[in-house]
């Protein structure tokens, strides 16, 4: 089922799939959409009814004519939940952005989050040396749009090098992703979600339910090292490093499955 939610933020593009006896958000990075859990939705789906949320300015959803927040995102989706009927815990499944949402929904609402899994979402703000490369990306992309440098960069930031050179069809994904999004849209995306990113490290230890911080040995925004320093912040955090660069999700399907599954095992014993 899909259907478009109004929300704080515009209208969402909502996709809901399964009907496992708890329900699962997933919840894409900057640059993609919910098709990016494309290859982990059909087995996810046997143990969890899915609600994958698209984020403003992304897909097939609105986007708001005014910067936001994560916080705004967390209401947000509270509201997607609320629309859906969902009013019991939930395992939150984030991608970069996604996982974002997901460590501030849990720090504001730990009753309504069972298992939190943050796919290559860096934790602390954008570094002094990350700033003016996102500044540069912003400008170009305004003047020429998704092409050229903008289309390349974006591309080699979001996969791996071996992702690039064997999975033509993850290629075409993003880029086409890229091509798709209203320019308006995304750069109001990049300035909320990218250069406005708080850091988040504050928010860990507020957060008491299982959490799974995954990073991989190609991603440069988010080192393994990075990764297990969050999870020793949190009373119930741990990290393990993928294969893959920047999506996960999308580039290692059957490594996210098992790492999904063994968290949400985990809670059951």
């Amino acid at each position: 089922m899909e259907k478009d939610i109004p929300t704080a933020l515009g209208s969402l593009r909502v996709r809901v799939d399964g009907d496992g006896p708890a329900t699962a958000v997933l919840w894409h990075s900057l640059y993609a959409d919910d098709r990016s859990w494309d290859g982990v939705a059909p087995a996810l789906s046997r143990d969890r009814r899915l609600v994958r949320i698209t984020g403003p300015g992304h897909g097939g959803s609105g986007s708001p004519s005014r910067p936001y927040t994560l916080d705004d995102c967390v209401v947000a989706a509270a509201e997607v939940l609320l629309a859906v009927g969902v009013t019991d815990a939930v395992d939150w499944l984030g991608c970069a952005w996604g996982g974002h949402v997901g460590i501030a929904f849990a720090a504001a609402n730990p009753e309504r989050v069972r298992t939190l899994a943050a796919f290559n979402s860096p934790v602390q703000a954008l570094s002094a040396d990350e700033l003016p490369r996102v500044r540069l990306l912003v400008r170009v992309y305004r003047l020429i749009g998704a092409r050229g440098p903008v289309l390349s960069g974006v591309t080699s930031a979001l996969l791996s090098s071996r992702t690039r050179e064997a999975d033509p069809d993850a290629v075409s994904y993003v880029q086409e992703c890229l091509r798709r999004l209203n320019r308006r849209a995304l750069l109001t995306a990049i300035r909320s979600i990218s250069l406005g990113r708080p850091d988040l490290r504050p928010l860990l230890p507020r957060i008491p339910v299982p959490t799974l911080h995954v990073t991989t040995e190609d991603d440069p925004l988010w080192t393994p090292q990075q990764a297990e320093a969050a999870a020793a912040l949190m009373p119930r955090g741990t990290s393990r490093v993928a294969a893959g660069g920047h999506l996960t999700p999308l580039e290692s399907p059957d490594e996210t499955i098992e790492l999904v599954r063994e968290l949400w095992g985990a809670t059951a014993r």
